[in-house]
C-alpha cells in the first residue's frame, strides 16, 4: 500500500544555553499515505496538526502530488501493467492566538483516498473492455481550541468533520467476471481530536501527542453486477440476487495517534522524529451485494469484502533541519511504514515502504515563506487477494512524491 508526501514547518528556535541561533520556520519533511498504491491502508495526508502549534497568528496552504509506479504479475505470471494513478491533495490551515493563553485553529486536509486503474491488457483485472478501477475521496475539517497555562504546555481538543465518497468497478476473472460496481454517495460524519504539546524554547525542544477518534460513516451504496439469481432458487439466498441494489454500507475511518518530537542539536540545526499509529486492523467495507455474489457457489464460504486490512499501521520519519542563513533553510529525512498487512487488497497492492526526502525553504521576509520538497519511496512487495485468494504478486515498485507550501505569519 502507498503513502504520500507532506511538508510542514517547525517554528523558530533559540538556544541560550547551547548558543543556538533562531531557526525561523525550518522545514521538516514528513510522510503521508498514498492510497491507491497504498503504503498503509488508505492513509494519505498523515493528519498533522503542526500548523496549530505554530507561535502567534499563522496561516498556510499547500499541495502535494504522488506519482506511483505499481506493476505486478498474476498467478500464471502474466505481467500486470502499472495500475497506480497519479494524484494530488491540497491542505490548508489557520491558527489565531486569541489571548496569551487561548488559541483557536481550523485545519483542512484529505486524510484518506485511493486512485487506481488497471490496464485493459490481458490480465485477471480486466474484462478486455474495461479495467478494474477505484476512486475514494475524503475531506477533513478539524476545529481546535488550545489552552496554554504557561510557555511550556499546550492542551488542545476539538471536533472533526469528515466526508467520504467512492466509485469502484471490479472487472476480470479475479472477481469472478461479475462486472460489480459500487458508488458510495458522499456522506458526512463527526469525530474528535485531543492532545497536548510541551516545549522548552531555549533548547528548541518540542513534543506533541495528538489522538484522533474513529469516525463511522453510514452511507448509501448504489451497487450493480451482471449476476442475477431468482428468489427461492438457493436456500442460503432465499431473496435471490438482483442486478441492482441500493442500501446502506458502513465505513469507519480508523482512530490514530501522532507523536512528534524535535530538539536543537547544534547551532542552527535541529533533529526531528515523527511517528504515527493507525488502527487499520479492524477496518472493513462490506457491501451486501458483493458479499451475496461471493457465496453463490459455496454457502459456507467467506463473504467477500470490498476492502479490509489485517494489521495496524506504524510509521516513522527521522531527519535533520538546518538554517543556512536568514533566507534559506532545508531538511533531509528517511522514513519507514509497516503497511497494514499482507496479502493486501487488489485496490492498493503494496505493503509499506522506505523513503528518503529532501526539502528547502525560502523566506523573502520574516513573516512569510515558500517551501518545496521531494521524496522517493521504495514500496513494499505484496500479494494481492480477493475473497481470500491470492490473484497477483506486486514487487519492486516505487513512487515519487513532491509538494509545495506557502506560510504566512500575521
Amino acid at each position: 500500500m502507498l503513502l504520500f508526501l507532506h511538508i510542514f514547518v517547525t517554528d523558530g528556535i533559540r538556544d541560550r544555553t547551547m548558543k543556538l541561533t533562531k531557526i525561523s520556520s525550518a522545514i521538516l519533511l514528513s510522510t503521508f499515505s498514498l492510497s491507491a498504491v497504498q503504503a498503509a491502508g488508505l492513509d494519505r495526508s498523515g493528519q498533522s496538526i503542526h500548523a496549530f502549534l505554530q507561535p502567534g497568528n499563522y496561516a498556510e496552504a499547500g499541495i502535494s502530488v504522488l506519482d506511483p509506479t505499481v506493476k505486478g504479475k498474476k498467478k500464471k505470471k502474466n505481467n500486470v501493467d502499472d495500475m497506480g494513478e497519479d494524484y494530488y491533495f491540497p491542505s490548508a490551515a489557520i491558527k489565531v492566538q486569541a489571548t496569551d493563553q487561548i488559541s483557536v485553529g481550523l485545519l483542512y486536509d484529505q486524510p484518506y483516498g485511493a486512485d487506481a486503474i488497471y490496464s485493459t491488457a490481458a490480465s485477471v483485472f480486466t474484462d478486455g473492455v474495461e479495467g478494474t478501477s477505484v476512486e475514494v475521496d475524503t475531506n477533513n475539517l478539524t476545529a481546535l481550541i488550545g489552552y496554554q497555562p504557561n510557555k511550556n504546555w499546550n492542551f488542545f481538543a476539538g471536533p472533526v468533520w469528515q466526508t467520504v465518497e467512492a466509485d469502484i468497478h471490479l472487472r476480470g476473472a479475479a472477481y469472478g467476471n461479475t462486472g460489480y460496481n459500487i458508488k458510495v454517495e458522499q456522506k458526512e460524519a463527526w469525530g474528535w481530536l485531543a492532545g497536548f504539546a510541551y516545549q522548552i524554547p531555549e533548547i528548541a525542544l518540542k513534543a506533541s501527542v495528538a489522538y484522533r477518534s474513529e469516525i463511522s460513516h453510514n452511507a448509501t451504496a448504489i451497487q450493480s453486477s451482471k449476476i442475477t439469481v431468482p428468489s427461492g432458487m438457493l436456500p442460503h439466498l432465499p431473496n435471490g440476487i438482483e442486478s441492482h441494489r441500493t442500501d446502506a454500507v458502513n465505513a469507519t475511518t480508523p482512530q490514530s495517534v501522532n507523536i512528534d518530537l524535535q530538539t536543537g542539536i547544534a547551532q542552527n540545526t535541529l533533529a526531528f522524529v515523527n511517528m504515527r499509529w493507525v488502527h487499520w486492523s479492524e477496518f472493513a467495507v462490506k457491501p451486501t451485494l458483493l458479499g451475496d455474489i461471493s457465496i453463490i457457489k459455496n454457502p459456507n464460504g467467506t463473504r467477500q469484502n470490498l476492502i479490509d486490512y489485517s494489521d495496524d499501521q506504524w510509521s516513522a520519519t527521522v531527519g535533520l533541519g538546518h538554517k543556512f542563513n536568514n533566507k534559506w533553510s532545508g531538511t533531509a529525512a528517511v522514513g519507514y511504514d509497516s503497511g497494514a498487512g499482507n496479502p493486501v487488497t487488489t485496490l492498493g497492492p503494496t505493503e509499506g515502504y522506505w523513503s528518503v526526502g529532501v526539502g528547502g525553504q525560502y523566506s523573502p521576509a520574516e513573516n512569510y515563506f515558500i517551501q518545496a520538497g521531494v521524496k522517493y519511496f521504495w514500496l513494499g512487495d505484496a500479494h494481492a487477494q480477493t475473497g481470500g485468494n491470492v490473484v497477483g504478486e506486486f514487487e519492486d515498485n516505487h513512487a515519487l512524491g513532491y509538494g509545495m507550501k506557502i506560510g504566512y505569519r500575521f
